[in-house]
């Protein structure tokens, strides 16, 4: 879960930073995220970019400053965090004092462009799909528009892509290595990425399913059953990708979409999806805003059962997850994917028809429409046996999802 600490009112001698673990087991990187105003309460002074520093036995190597609100200055400082079972650490926040700054890069996200001599330029931080853009026709072009079709984002152990077309499908990168590949992976295509290479390789068929955590909405129809509407196809409207922060700790980026008319009726919807991936972890966050939706509607998520024959659910604390596991990657070996969400947003998890509908072969998930200030949030989880021995069995996979829920339902107490 993403911790944070603000709102807290100190004296400008108070520089020790409490962090609590209350759980009966370790947290291993998780993500603290603190507010400007709360490092500034400490220090007692206006800190600047690179301006700080946390000491003390477990404090981490790299911080990250993000500028979330996009003012042009930062407001997050952002790091990972390991902590012992019960444990207490008490770190000292500082001037950096001009000290080396130690990177890390365990995140990073990235929309690059074709360009006119079939290589692809530099990474977007602002790009724009208009409607009704096709999915490329390889028989035709031995290149996308967008590298990968679409931007890709990825940690230290899993990446993943969005179809930046009419599909507008989330689909999986497994990853055998810790480095960032995503700027290279897709450049040269004579190199098939759905093949095993040393880094890893595309393990995901998503057909016409929500692949990976892919958007719908729920929509009541006057008497019929409600309508499950996929956020793409011709009515999807114009798409636009804007980057929010760039590692070395997370990564964050925006998919806005304001122009959906959901019915074809010409009453438009907004939906802006904020993704964030953090060093460490399996799985993507997401968070999902809308605006005028039609009403009675709800946003669904959910995972590709092409090869799966059944999925589970757990209720642990506050979370709920839905998970599949089977030898499901296109590697032909195991891999396991969950969604993880709160009780107090999931609606119900259900399961589209196989044929006769323009949703095919998902496992859905269905959540409350947010309120425009707060976003339905879930986590999409991808676990392939390559990645981490604990995945070869659905034992270890579904202990590893106990723990995620454990955790996400008791962070780090702040103090």
């Amino acid at each position: 879960m993403l911790f944070s600490c603000s709102g807290i009112s100190l004296s400008a001698q108070e520089r020790k930073i409490e962090f609590k673990n209350v759980l009966t087991e370790g947290r291993k990187d998780e993500l603290v995220e603190l507010d400007r105003s709360f490092v500034e309460k400490r220090l007692g002074k206006k800190v600047s970019q690179f301006g700080v520093k946390l000491t003390g036995r477990g404090a981490p190597e790299t911080l990250q400053y993000d500028d979330l609100n996009e003012d042009g200055e930062w407001d997050k400082l952002v790091f990972l965090l390991s902590m012992k079972a019960k444990e207490t650490l008490v770190l000292s926040l500082r001037d950096n004092g001009g000290d080396d700054i130690i990177i890390v890069n365990k995140a990073h996200v990235r929309q690059k462009r074709k360009l006119a001599d079939d290589s692809f330029g530099p990474s977007l931080s602002l790009d724009s799909m208009a409607a009704g853009q096709p999915n490329t026709d390889f028989s035709k072009s031995k290149l996308p528009p967008y590298l990968t079709e679409g931007p890709a984002w990825e940690n230290d152990k899993v990446g993943f892509r969005i179809y930046m077309d009419v599909r507008n499908i989330k689909d999986i990168w497994g990853k055998t290595t810790s480095e960032m590949v995503l700027d290279k992976v897709g450049e040269d295509p004579s190199v098939i990425y759905h093949h095993l290479a040393p880094w890893g390789m595309d393990i995901l068929a998503v057909g016409k399913s929500l692949g990976a955590g892919s958007l719908a909405l729920s929509v009541p129809v006057a008497g019929k059953a409600d309508t499950l509407v996929r956020l793409g196809g011709v009515n999807m409207g114009k798409m636009i990708y804007r980057k929010i922060a760039d590692g070395p700790v997370r990564a964050v980026f925006q998919l806005e979409y304001p122009e959906w008319n959901v019915l074809g009726d010409g009453k438009l919807t907004s939906i802006t999806e904020q993704v964030s991936i953090w060093g460490g972890q399996y799985f993507y966050e997401s968070k999902v805003f809308v605006k005028n939706a039609p009403k009675g509607s709800a946003v669904v998520t959910g995972m590709v059962n092409l090869k799966s024959t059944k999925s589970v659910d757990l209720s642990v604390d506050k979370a709920k997850v839905l998970y599949t596991f089977a030898q499901q990657s296109e590697n032909k070996d195991n891999l396991g994917m969950a969604v993880l969400t709160d009780k107090k947003e999931l609606v119900s998890f259900g399961q589209t028809p196989n044929a006769l509908s323009d949703i095919l072969n998902t496992y859905t998930v269905k959540l409350k429409l947010p309120v425009a200030s707060k976003g339905a949030g879930f986590r999409y989880y991808s676990c392939w046996e390559r990645s981490d021995p604990r995945f070869v069995t659905e034992d270890g996979f579904r202990e590893y999802l106990n723990t995620q829920a454990r955790s996400y339902s008791s962070p780090i107490l702040i103090k």
